[in-house]
């Protein structure tokens, strides 16, 4: 029996396919009060790594791109409960709750505990596909900025949503660029023919 042959129920034919209801708290805002984690943390950690690319060829552009695909990321529910999951498993090893962990397992963050790392890693790639979980290994060996101070989970979950935010800013970026200079040529093109196309009186 192969699964395309297992007829499935739609049980969910009749949800509304939009967010219902005031969202009473928002991501950004929980990674600053419960964690200290600002949007400024967030830039300056990613610019520690930054290497210019057309489209990102400042700092003050890279910046600004990074911003709006931090923006776009999380305005996804979906990336913020990833988010917060995160956040929750670190509140609770500060604890010492975790199922199944000592407190001083959790503490020294164990090399063979590895849900952190595959929390880091869903949300890179949930954010931009493997480009996403290349960025997500670069930030975690080097761990710039406020990555070196976070706990066992966060550093993970923020390495992720930084590794994900980065990689969609160069390949929007230097797809933009690209756009922009194919647009320019064609512009050229056309004013070269056209000056061909005058006759002199």
């Amino acid at each position: 029996m192969k699964l395309s042959d297992i007829e499935s129920k739609d049980l969910k034919k009749n949800q509304s396919e939009e967010l219902e209801g005031e969202i009473a708290r928002d991501i950004i805002d929980i990674l600053e009060e419960e964690e200290g984690i600002t949007v400024q943390m967030l830039v300056d950690a990613a610019l520690e790594l930054y290497a210019p690319h057309p489209g990102i060829e400042t700092r003050e552009l890279a910046e600004e791109k990074f911003l709006k695909e931090l923006n776009i990321a999380v305005s996804d529910p979906n990336l913020c409960l990833l988010i917060y999951s995160g956040i929750l498993l670190e509140k609770e090893g500060r604890e010492g709750r975790l199922p199944n962990i000592s407190r001083s397992s959790y503490e020294k963050d164990l090399t063979f505990i590895i849900a952190d790392e595959v929390l880091g890693m869903s949300i890179s790639k949930y954010i931009s596909g493997d480009k996403g979980m290349f960025e997500f290994v670069r930030f975690d060996k080097q761990k710039p900025g406020i990555l070196a101070e976070l706990g066992p989970f966060m550093d993970d979950i923020i390495g992720g949503l930084i590794g994900g935010v980065s990689a969609n800013m160069y390949t929007r970026s230097m797809a933009e660029a690209a756009e922009k200079s194919r647009n320019e040529s064609k512009k050229k093109k056309t004013d070269t023919e056209n000056k061909s196309d005058v006759i002199a009186g």
